[in-house]
């Protein structure tokens, strides 16, 4: 019976850890709409050009100073 419970207890880490992995995929791809910063829609033009952005164009350059 442990033999079963173990079993299930893997593939239920098993499907867990591909759910995050598909998500953080996707998240790389087409990026955040919001910023990070500040919460401000990021331009579609913006996450286009650069996939996986998670600034605004403001915060971006106030970020890199």
């Amino acid at each position: 019976m442990t033999d079963f419970f173990d079993r299930a207890s893997e593939l239920e880490t098993a499907f867990r850890e591909q759910a995050i992995a598909r998500h953080c995929r996707t998240i790389e791809q087409t990026g955040y709409s919001h910023c990070e910063d500040c919460g401000d829609p990021i331009a579609p033009a913006r996450r286009a050009a650069l996939p996986g952005c998670t600034r605004c164009v403001i915060c971006q350059q106030l970020a890199e100073g």
